[in-house]
C-alpha cells in the first residue's frame, strides 16, 4: 500500500502519500535471537538511516490500559542504563544528525539520520533500548505528564481533533482498532509499573523487531557492528499476542453525531475495506485518489469549486495492516447544512458507480501513482521506512520493489467494481461532526 498519513494533525486536515518506484537493492537476514535485518546500500550521500520497527501498536493492548504503545514511543527516549536521562536527543544532535519516533494502530518506529561516519553511535543506541531501557518511575512520571500535555494540545484543544477518535470508535465494534494510538489518559495514570516493564518485556523484544540501515554503508562491515551490537540480546520469550478480534461484516448504515468547539461542520463518511495488498485495496485506493487527490479531483472540483458546498474536502486509505476503513471528509462552506454537504459528496460516490472512470482519468491516477511512489523513495530514509513496513505487515521487503506494478495492473473496470462493492450504504459510518454551538440542550 502506498504510505499514507490520513487526517494526521486534522488541524491542517491534509493528506499525504509515497510509496516506491525504481529497483531498489537490499539485503537481509536474521540474527540468531530472532532480529530480522535489512540492509541498502546507496552511497549518493555521505548518510545514513538507521530504524527499528517494533511490531506493536494500539491494537495489541489491553482494552482497559489503552495508550501504553504510543507512551512507550515517548518513554524509551529517556535512556537506558548506559544512556544518561534526556541524552538521545542531544547524542544525536552532537554528531549531527536527527532522530525521531512514531507509533500507529500496528507498529512503532524509531530512526535516527545521521552522517555515514555515525553509524555505529545509532546501532549502540538503538541496541541500548532494545535491551536496556530505563523504564522507572522517574521516567514514567515525567512521560505521563508529557503525554497527557500532548493529547490535550493535539486532540483536545485543536479544531477537530478530536474527529479520528470518533470515526474509529464507531466504525469498529470488536475490532481493536476501536481505540486509536493516543489512548484514554485515565489508563496512563492508572497503570503501574510493573504493568510498564511486562508490556517492555512483551513487546520491545529482537524477534518482534525489524532492523533497517539504509545509505553510505559498507555491508560487510555493517553486519559485524549489527552482529556485535544486537546478536547478544536475549530473544524474547513471553508469547507475543496475535490473534486479535476481528470485525464483523457492517451489515447497516451507522450515523453518529458529535459536538466539538469548532466554527464549521464536518462530514465524514467511512467504508470498511479488506486488508492491505490485495487487488480489491489497490483499486480502492485509486478511488480515494480520484475522489480527492489534487486540484482536478472529482469532490474538488465539484463540491468545492463549483458547487461551493464546501471549502475543503478529502479521501483516503488510513493504511492499517488488517482490514480497516477508507475515508471520504468535507468541511461544510459557510450556510451549508451537512446533510447537504453529505448528498454532495455522496453524488460523486454514485458518478463512479454508474459511470466509471474514463481514460484520462485513469492516465491521471497513473501519473500520480508512479510520481508520488519516486517521491517516497527519493531520500534514504523513504526506502528505510517502505523496507520496515513492508517486513513488518507482509514479511515481505520485496513488495518495495513490486508493489508499484500491483498499482499498474488495477483496470477503471476494476475501479467501478470495488465502488460498487464497498462504497455501499450498509457498509459505511457516517459522521456529522458540528459545533457545540448547534447542540440543543
Amino acid at each position: 500500500m502506498k504510505r499514507k498519513a490520513f487526517l494526521a494533525g486534522l488541524a491542517a486536515m491534509s493528506l499525504m502519500a509515497g510509496g516506491a518506484s525504481a529497483q531498489i537493492k537490499f539485503s537481509e537476514f536474521d540474527l540468531p535471537n530472532g532480529l530480522h535485518v535489512i540492509l541498502h546500500e546507496d552511497h549518493s550521500t555521505p548518510i545514513v538511516a538507521v530504524s527499528v520497527m517494533y511490531h506493536v501498536g494500539s491494537k495489541n493492548e489491553d482494552p482497559n490500559r489503552t495508550g501504553f504503545a504510543h507512551f512507550f514511543e515517548h518513554l524509551l527516549f529517556e535512556g537506558s542504563e548506559n544512556i544518561k536521562r534526556g541524552e538521545y536527543m542531544k547524542l544525536v544532535q552532537a554528531a549531527g544528525g536527527q532522530l525521531n519516533a512514531n507509533t500507529t494502530q500496528d507498529r512503532t518506529f524509531y530512526y535516527e539520520e545521521l552522517p555515514s561516519n555515525q553509524l555505529e553511535l545509532a546501532l549502540w543506541m538503538e541496541s541500548e533500548r532494545m535491551l536496556h531501557a530505563k523504564i522507572d518511575s522517574i521516567g514514567v512520571e515525567t512521560q505521563r505528564k508529557v503525554v497527557k500535555e500532548e493529547k490535550k494540545q493535539r486532540y483536545d484543544n485543536t479544531p477537530y481533533g478530536q474527529l479520528m477518535n470518533v470515526v474509529y470508535e464507531n466504525a469498529f465494534t470488536k475490532s481493536n482498532y476501536r481505540w486509536t494510538p493516543i489512548g484514554k489518559e485515565q489508563y496512563i495514570d492508572q497503570a503501574t509499573l510493573p504493568e510498564f516493564m511486562d508490556f517492555y518485556k512483551t513487546f520491545y523484544v529482537p524477534n518482534n523487531a525489524v532492523l533497517v540501515i539504509g545509505g553510505d554503508i559498507n555491508t560487510p562491515e555493517v553486519i559485524k557492528m549489527v552482529t556485535k551490537y544486537f546478536g547478544g540480546i536475549p530473544k524474547g520469550t513471553r508469547p507475543i499476542p496475535r490473534d486479535l478480534p476481528q470485525e464483523p461484516q457492517s451489515m447497516a448504515e451507522k450515523r453518529v453525531t458529535f459536538y466539538d468547539n469548532i466554527q464549521l461542520p464536518a462530514v465524514v463518511i467511512a467504508y470498511h475495506t479488506p486488508k492491505p495488498n490485495t487487488p480489491d485495496y489497490y483499486a480502492l485506493d485509486l478511488l480515494t485518489n480520484l475522489l480527492s487527490q489534487g486540484k482536478s479531483s472529482r469532490l474538488q472540483k465539484e463540491v468545492v469549486d463549483k458547487e461551493q458546498k464546501a471549502v475543503q474536502v478529502g479521501a483516503g486509505a488510513t493504511g492499517n495492516e488488517d482490514p480497516s476503513i477508507m475515508i471520504m471528509f468535507g468541511i461544510a462552506n459557510i450556510g451549508v447544512s451537512p446533510d447537504t454537504l453529505e448528498k454532495a459528496m455522496l453524488a460523486e460516490v454514485e458518478k463512479v458507480q454508474k459511470n466509471g472512470v474514463t481514460d484520462a482519468e485513469m492516465k491521471k491516477l497513473m501519473v500520480q501513482t508512479e510520481t508520488q511512489f519516486a517521491e517516497q523513495n527519493r531520500k534514504v530514509l523513504g526506502v528505510v521506512t517502505n523496507l520496515a513496513t513492508d517486513y513488518t505487515y507482509f514479511k515481505d521487503a520485496n513488495l518495495v520493489n513490486t508493489e508499484l506494478a500491483k498499482y499498474q495492473a488495477v483496470t477503471k473496470e476494476d475501479i467501478q467494481r470495488v465502488a460498487r462493492k464497498f462504497f455501499r450504504k450498509e457498509n459505511r459510518l457516517v459522521v456529522y461532526y458540528l459545533p457545540k454551538s448547534e447542540k440543543k440542550d
